[in-house]
């Protein structure tokens, strides 16, 4: 933000520069200097100077990094508040407070100081995940390392990932590999991973451009390793410092992805809140991000320049993955294997078709029951009762054009065997409201295909 309010005022100087230097009639109206607003430009030069001097003398020199970091930081905030000032009593009408000569030297100063920022700007190292690590999806773990040879290669010390799922929990990823020893699968929850994670991971933000996985606040990565399991790493190390959810980032979202990911956002808000853990908070969260999922992931897919849609999608998307934190349930046990078996299947798309047989068989749990979980689910999505759930779900994924079932999607009985076996060792089989056996996911496959 700082280097964009810079270049403001460097366009503003510019401009008077030009018409100041023009011999039409309507070049610009000088006056006599205002020496405090002179003043504040110059100062401002002074400190994004001094901020990118530091920044650049930093990337070069590791261990400048502790001695000098404050300095950096106290010249930007005084960067900050000096354009605050000056945004604050522009005139834009063009009567500028300054001479032709002050608009020379105004100009050439803020035009060093940028060019001084975007030199340390460039330093910053942008990995992509390019058709060809999609081509080896199957290898997931193989993009973590590539990104992690470019993070150590350039000496970085932190990550921001920008974009859906799938490359905020890449950047989980390396910020566990890059800082800790042994292989990924070593960090993975189902190996026991959880504990091994430490405070030494890297310091990541996530921006995301999809509504669906809500990575962006959650403590968990899903990553499918080496041996093609798609596994989950949980640490309370791993939840982003800082997420920038802005719902403009998803405006044009594919209609499809829209979709899938908004599925996903619900299928969290739906899981979490039937788990049978007490968490009361998180059930409110999980019950107002259903009812703004619901009410809104049709119009968000037909017409993605919904700003009002898209900003609810994106809130329950957010909702979901924090009120998840107390367990998913078997629609995540299962897409997760299956997601392993072909990972060229789309989780969120997994996760709506597996929601209406889930539904049906955690209609029977204890828990379920006693609190009346389908009901109030059922009145956040403006139903008459908890029976119409999964009918409401088949009919919703009809209308948003998803596929009808598993076999819409190429899937076969004969991989039941594999998906099972997976389920049954996921982390998140252990929360359903409703502990399921081998039978019981033989069943909801049938239902599902």
């Amino acid at each position: 933000m700082l280097r964009i309010c810079a270049a403001g005022l460097v366009a503003d100087v510019r401009a008077w520069r030009s018409l100041a230097l023009s011999d039409s009639e309507r070049s610009v109206r000088l006056i006599p200097r205002d020496e405090q607003f002179y003043e504040l430009f110059i100062q401002l030069a002074e400190r994004l100077s001094l901020a990118a001097k530091l920044l650049n003398q930093l990337f070069r020199e590791p261990e400048f990094r502790a001695e000098h970091v404050q300095a950096i930081k106290e010249a930007e905030h005084e960067a900050d508040d000096l354009t605050r000032e000056i945004i604050d009593r522009l005139d834009r009408t063009f009567i500028t407070p300054f001479d032709r000569e002050d608009i020379h030297q105004l100009a050439s100063a803020l035009d060093e100081a940028v060019d001084l920022l975007d030199g340390a700007a460039r330093r910053f190292e942008i990995f992509r995940i390019t058709t060809v690590h999609q081509a080896a999806v199957t290898l997931s773990e193989v993009m973590v390392r590539a990104a992690v040879e470019v993070y150590k290669a350039n000496r970085c010390d932190g990550l921001i990932a920008v974009g859906g799922g799938s490359a905020i929990d890449c950047a989980k990823g390396v910020a566990i590999a890059a800082t800790h020893e042994g292989p990924l699968t070593h960090y993975a929850t189902i190996e026991g991973g959880s504990p091994r994670i430490t405070d030494q991971v890297a310091p990541l933000i996530a921006v995301p451009t999809t509504s669906g996985t809500g990575s962006e606040v959650a403590r968990g990565a899903i990553i499918i390793v080496d041996d093609h399991r798609k596994l989950g790493f949980h640490s309370w190390h791993l939840v982003p410092k800082t997420a920038i959810c802005d719902p403009d980032l998803t405006l044009g979202l594919p209609a499809k992805l829209t979709a899938a990911t908004g599925m996903d956002a619900i299928a969290h808000c739906m899981e979490t809140f039937m788990s049978a853990a007490v968490n009361p908070p998180a059930d409110g969260i999980a019950l107002d991000g259903l009812e703004r999922g619901w009410a809104n992931i049709e119009r968000a897919t037909r017409n993605g320049s919904d700003r009002e849609a898209r900003f609810n999608l994106m809130s329950a998307s957010m909702e979901g993955a924090m009120a998840f934190q107390k367990g998913l349930g078997c629609v995540h046990s299962l897409s997760h294997s299956l997601g392993g078996v072909d990972p060229r299947l789309h989780h969120g798309t997994l996760n709506a078709v597996f929601l209406p047989a889930v539904v049906t068989f955690n209609s029977q749990a204890e828990s379920v029951k006693k609190d009346k979980r389908l009901d109030r689910m059922a009145h956040a999505m403006g139903l008459k009762s908890g029976a119409d759930i999964a009918e409401a779900i088949k009919d919703m994924n009809a209308r948003l054009d998803l596929p009808t079932g598993l076999a819409a999607m190429g899937v076969q009985r004969d991989s039941f065997d594999n998906i099972i076996k997976g389920a049954l060792a996921d982390h998140c089989h252990k929360t359903n409201p409703r502990l399921a056996s081998r039978e019981d996911y033989v069943q909801m496959l049938e239902a599902s295909l």
